[in-house]
């Protein structure tokens, strides 16, 4: 049975979609853009987006009751493949062992003008 996760912690979503979906022990979080829940704004440049976008994740695991060792697969979308190195960076820092999987694009255009999306799978 899939269970619907919602938290304020974490930016509402823009369409018509969950924040997170758990199904069997498996939390599938959307494509988290930058965007700080309290203040509905994006920051300036990669390394702060990155950090935003890794903040949200953050939320939603918590809410779900996860955490950052529960995650098993990213997929990283970025809309300027010149950003990998200090994107890798800032994601590099919430995972310092036993990194999950994980993709990254180069994408043409991202909601709101983002220059970074992160889509999350997370298991217990």
């Amino acid at each position: 049975m899939k269970k619907i996760i919602f938290t304020e912690k974490a930016p509402k979503a823009i369409g018509p979609y969950s924040q997170a979906v758990e199904v069997n022990g498996t939390l599938y979080i959307s494509g988290q853009v930058p965007v700080n829940p309290e203040t509905g704004n994006m920051p300036e440049g990669i390394t702060a987006q990155t950090e935003q976008v890794m903040k949200n994740i953050g939320a939603i695991l918590e809410a779900a009751g996860y955490n950052y060792n529960h995650v098993v697969k990213s997929t990283c979308l970025l809309n300027n493949m010149d950003n990998f190195q200090a994107m890798n960076e800032v994601y590099g820092s919430y995972y310092k062992e036993n990194p999950p999987a994980r993709a990254a694009y180069g994408v043409v255009k991202l909601p709101l003008g983002a220059l970074i999306e992160i889509e999350t799978i997370a298991i217990k």
